[in-house]
């Protein structure tokens, strides 16, 4: 069974940088699609970024387009995010998730990771 694991996370002055990573482990990985989610406190979880397995091409949540940016090491399982330029209102729990079956069924999740932006 495929699990995902993210770290990165952390505390971070408004302005500043954090990259989180998803390792995945278990059996033969090979999504279709990865994505990272985040859920602030007392919101509903929220797409943020996601990226094909076999494609190199980001998609991204208005929100945050041009400042974070989706990556993968598909020989190390691994996917990434880049986020710049940090908002107080990018303070959320960050997880990670694996199509397995289809590009828009993320069944896999990570554990999450919390990002907090301080101003």
């Amino acid at each position: 069974q495929v699990q995902l694991v993210e770290s990165g996370g952390g505390l971070v002055q408004a302005g500043g940088s954090l990259r989180l990573s998803c390792a995945a482990s278990g059996r033969t990985f090979s999504p279709y699609s990865m994505a990272w989610f985040r859920q602030a406190p007392g919101k509903e979880r929220e797409f943020v970024a996601r990226i094909r397995w076999s494609g190199f091409i980001g998609y991204y949540a208005d929100s945050v387009k041009g400042r974070f940016t989706i990556s993968k090491d598909n020989a190390k399982n691994t996917v990434y995010l880049q986020m710049d330029s940090l908002k107080p209102e990018d303070t959320a729990v960050y997880y990670c998730a694996a199509g397995t079956r289809s590009l828009a069924d993320y069944d896999t999740w990570g554990q999450g990771t919390q990002v907090t932006v301080s101003s």
